[in-house]
């Protein structure tokens, strides 16, 4: 799988997701597996480096427990994907 289509995956789920909601890095990866759902576990650090990528460029936030982590890779356990918080307009 490239890298190109992880991420824009990614991008894609978190579209159709409302403002404010988030995407586990597995919904990703077993849409990409399609058919071939026994193949979803395998792609779960390719997933996870595609969010480290789109994270180090702002395009989404990395969570666990509702905190941003630095990164996607290095967090241990269960991780959410989200868009980017809005910068405040104050």
């Amino acid at each position: 799988m490239r890298d190109a289509a992880i991420e824009q995956a990614i991008l894609a789920l978190l579209a159709e997701r409302a403002p404010g909601k988030t995407i586990c890095p597995s919904e990703v990866a077993r849409a990409l597996a399609g058919d071939a759902q026994a193949q979803w576990r395998p792609m779960m650090p390719a997933v996870r480096n595609a969010a480290d990528r789109l994270a180090g460029e702002g395009l989404l936030q990395v969570l666990q427990r509702g905190q941003v982590v630095a990164s996607a890779v290095q967090a241990v356990g269960p991780i959410r994907l989200a868009r980017p918080a809005a910068p405040s307009t104050r």
